[in-house]
């Protein structure tokens, strides 16, 4: 099993930033994280997806302004969120895969076994 602990959310104004971290901890190899959220009344989205060798992909909307990254001694994934706009407001959900699946893939079905809790990012105009 694989235990996801999301931190560092919180209320900022349009145009702020926040960074996000979720510590994994457990037996498995994790192959793949991903960040995905879910806004009030819509369906969770692939925010951005990172593997074992470094392949990153975001969805266009977030494309320069957030950066994904991991941390593979302390076993932290951070998503470091810059310009943040309302639309970005949702509950963000730090997830993990032991599967291989290339991140393109994860990031367009977020078929991740493993979820954390979630944090709530909320920005406001």
């Amino acid at each position: 099993q694989v235990q996801l602990v999301e931190s560092g959310g919180g209320s900022v104004q349009a145009g702020g930033s926040l960074r996000l971290s979720c510590a994994a901890s457990g037996y498995i190899r994790i192959r793949s994280m991903g960040w995905i959220r879910q806004a009030p009344g819509k369906e969770r989205e692939g925010v951005a997806t990172i593997d074992e060798n470094g392949s990153i992909n975001y969805i266009d909307s977030v494309k320069g302004r957030f950066t994904i990254s991991q941390d593979n001694v302390k076993k932290t994934l951070y998503l470091q969120m810059n310009s943040l706009q309302p639309e970005d407001t949702g509950m963000y959900y730090c997830a993990a895969s032991s599967s291989g699946a290339a991140s393109s893939w994860l990031l367009r079905t977020k078929a991740f076994p493993y979820w954390g809790q979630g944090t709530q990012v909320t920005v406001s105009s």
